[in-house]
């Protein structure tokens, strides 16, 4: 029967995924869950189709959480604004860079001031605010060119220009590189790239990314991503990427494969929320929503909350040569140290963020930030035993000269590198 109760249990996992994707206060988005279910147990009688029934939940719950952020004050999500939509901007990465901003900001005249506050700050769009301010579209379209115009001219840092090429050709085998720990304690770091894929989620932003099998150091798939516009999965705002993945085949030949991504960038996370590509003539899409399916390939961090951004040596992972250490349970990320890294005749002052958990405890990631929060180096081992039913045999036979790192007292052995244009 399609009671209350048993459609409620049946899609009580989405609704309280759907929730906690978008309250980071683990406490009030179980207070939103409980709300939503109070509100549809109370309104259930008006819904006429019950097949309908989850989708009717979810919309109580969009509701609920803009009631929730409704009440918060816009100042920290106008920062936010700065960095997300002002995309034209040098990456700010750089805390002067940011303070530029608003000191730019106040040296404009009121008129530039007002169109770029509704526009970046309030995210209005031309029709709303020609609307506000009683003006033609025509002239807010104007207005607002000669408003970043007038800003770039009074701003101190580089600017990016329309369709200026930064993306390089990666090489086709992997320079040489080596890692030195240096006895400096390890740097805080802000990381505003989309983990695995090393590329900045801020809008226009783009990079050339390369993976480099062991022991060849050959260059097995590139991807060229940029990020395109907003985009909204399930209620939740986030940016699309669009990524074209190059696999080299027989006779200089490639193979090439088109996916779109959404991922969110908050203040103190980021995370995938969909991804889709077509397959066999049908485009596939997968969301969070798609429990184990998405978690299995895209999901970060516990429950999948994504990876924070602001990172600091923490003490959950000691790293003593090749042997590490942790007593976590599940996947956890932590600075393990300083490390010099050179590659492409150049040395990089980092920290290295190591990975543990994902895939079931079977993959450690090694990340080498630097003080800008980009990756300069990013290395996969794989345990042992990883995909041993695919491969029939442990990775210590098929890579037997490969580096092994040891995770409190499991072998895993390095399986490939990557590396972006941002170090060539």
């Amino acid at each position: 029967m399609d009671t209350f109760e048993s459609l409620l249990i049946a899609n009580l996992t989405a609704l309280e995924r759907f929730v906690h994707f978008r309250i980071r206060n683990s406490f009030d988005a179980q207070d939103i869950v409980q709300d939503t279910c109070l509100s549809a147990q109370k309104n259930f009688d008006n819904l006429k189709n019950k097949s309908a029934f989850k989708g009717w939940l979810l919309h109580i719950a969009v509701n609920k959480c803009n009631d929730y952020y409704n009440k918060i004050k816009a100042d920290a999500r106008c920062q936010q604004a700065i960095r997300t939509e002002l995309a034209w901007l040098s990456p700010p990465s750089d805390r002067k860079m940011k303070e530029a901003v608003g000191e730019t900001i106040a040296k404009l005249g009121e008129k530039d001031r007002e169109i770029l506050f509704l526009y970046f700050f309030r995210d209005l769009s031309h029709e709303e605010i020609a609307q506000r301010l009683c003006i033609p579209i025509g002239t807010v379209k104007s207005r607002l060119h000669y408003a970043k115009k007038n800003f770039k001219a009074l701003y101190p840092y580089h600017f990016r220009t329309k369709g200026e090429k930064t993306m390089k050709k990666l090489p086709a085998v992997l320079p040489s590189y080596t890692i030195t720990k240096t006895d400096a304690p390890p740097f805080s770091v802000r990381c505003e790239e989309l983990r695995g894929f090393c590329i900045l989620l801020h809008l226009n932003a783009q990079t050339t990314w390369g993976c480099y099998e062991q022991p060849t150091r050959k260059l097995t798939q590139y991807t060229l991503a940029k990020v395109t516009q907003k985009a909204e999965i399930h209620g939740i705002e986030g940016l699309e990427i669009e990524a074209f993945e190059h696999i080299p085949v027989a006779h200089g030949k490639e193979t090439v494969t088109q996916r779109q991504y959404v991922a969110q960038l908050t203040d103190s996370h980021c995370r995938y929320l969909a991804e889709s590509h077509v397959e066999n003539g049908v485009k596939r899409l997968f969301t969070f929503l798609d429990n184990d399916i998405f978690d299995i390939n895209w999901g970060l961090g516990e429950n999948n909350c994504g990876f924070e951004t602001d990172m600091t040596a923490k003490g959950l992972i000691q790293k003593d040569g090749s042997s590490l250490t942790t007593q976590e349970p599940n996947e956890v990320t932590d600075l393990v140290g300083r490390y010099e890294v050179s590659v492409c005749g150049k040395t990089f002052d980092t920290v290295c963020a190591v990975n543990i958990g994902h895939y079931g405890g079977k993959i450690l990631i090694e990340q080498y930030l630097d003080q800008n929060g980009r990756t300069v180096l990013w290395r996969r081992f794989n345990r042992n035993d990883w995909a041993f039913h695919r491969y029939g045999k442990l990775w210590t036979e098929l890579l037997p000269d490969s580096e092994k790192l040891t995770v409190n007292g499991e072998t895993y052995v390095h399986w490939y590198d990557c590396i972006t244009d941002y170090i060539l």
